[in-house]
């Protein structure tokens, strides 16, 4: 699939000065905003009281989360839990008011018998902060461990400058996806660092891609232009890469506005990861690599390593 009938030619490399100080002045204010505004944590890291439902027949979400709305409950997270008819009711509050909360759940529901007639309250129980501390904790470090798998293997697969590149890369994007959930103050939940983990795989596929061309382009050059090579790779993928992340935006796109009110986060930060992927995949990665000194030697006498430590496993 073609999007472009004839090929580009654009001089992505002569501006890369450019984009990477908007992309500093990006990650600067992110973390700026963060540091000083923080995130609003949802009651996966803030604890808060857990109130289980039992109805006498399927509740649909909607309507309860719309119920538990008019009733003053708006940051009520609703989910099913167990059967069909059980559901899992988690709001803010604080130590000692969780019965008492319970019970103002299930008056609410009680209040209309014709939409949800015979409720049960089944059990309140209050969850403190220091199990979302926790949580806090172990999605950091799945960040950490990604970022650090990603750099050995990019490392090992191309070459030390495109490792740095590709990574400096794929911790930009989750950078600034919190820096813009630090200035909406939109809620940050488990889903959202689960997106922070898609978008970091998305953005890294996106840039591999790129540097394989140019790995290829610069094994097959005669010319010692390393800018003039990145620049005709990064055309040969624009292609595939508009194409690849319109799709991808999409469906991203289908997901917010028709995904409902539990995966929002996830589709937000999504929305934004796609976005700020691309960008960083044509105009982070390769500018990088290029200002930390990679030339076509590096690759020439990476393959020829390759190549001897093939034919000696060989002879072996």
């Amino acid at each position: 699939m073609e999007l472009f009938r004839t090929r580009t030619h654009v001089d992505f490399m002569s501006r890369r000065w450019i984009f990477l100080g908007v992309s500093a002045l990006l990650i600067i204010a992110s973390v700026a905003v963060f540091l000083l505004r923080g995130l609003n944590y949802s009651i996966d890291f803030t604890g808060g009281t857990l109130v289980e439902l039992a109805f006498s027949k399927t509740p649909d979400l909607g309507a309860v989360r719309g119920t538990l709305a008019q009733a003053g409950f708006h940051d009520a997270v609703v989910q099913t839990f167990g059967g069909d008819r059980d559901l899992l009711i988690r709001l803010r509050s604080v130590p000692g008011e969780s019965s008492a909360v319970g019970n103002k759940i299930l008056q609410v529901f009680q209040k209309d018998q014709v939409k949800y007639p015979d409720v049960q309250l089944r059990r309140t129980e209050y969850v403190g902060p220091e199990v979302g501390k926790e949580l806090r904790n172990k999605g950091i470090m799945a960040l950490i461990i990604v970022t650090l798998g990603i750099l050995i293997y990019v490392g090992f697969r191309f070459e030390w400058r495109f490792a740095v590149g590709g990574v400096l890369a794929m911790l930009h994007d989750p950078i600034l996806v919190v820096g813009f959930f630090a200035i909406s103050q939109e809620e940050f939940s488990l889903t959202v660092i689960a997106a922070l983990l898609v978008i970091m795989g998305y953005s890294l596929n996106d840039t591999v891609v790129v540097f394989d061309r140019m790995r290829e382009d610069l094994r097959a050059s005669r010319s010692g232009d390393v800018a003039q090579i990145f620049n005709v790779a990064i055309n040969e993928t624009l292609s595939r890469t508009v194409i690849t992340s319109f799709i991808t935006f999409m469906v991203a796109l289908s997901l917010f506005l028709f995904g409902g009110p539990v995966i929002h986060g996830f589709a937000t930060a999504l929305l934004i990861g796609v976005v700020v992927g691309t960008y960083s995949s044509i105009f982070v990665a390769s500018p990088i690599a290029l200002w930390l000194g990679l030339k076509r030697e590096h690759v020439l006498k990476r393959q020829f390593i390759g190549a001897k430590d093939r034919n000696d496993g060989a002879t072996l």
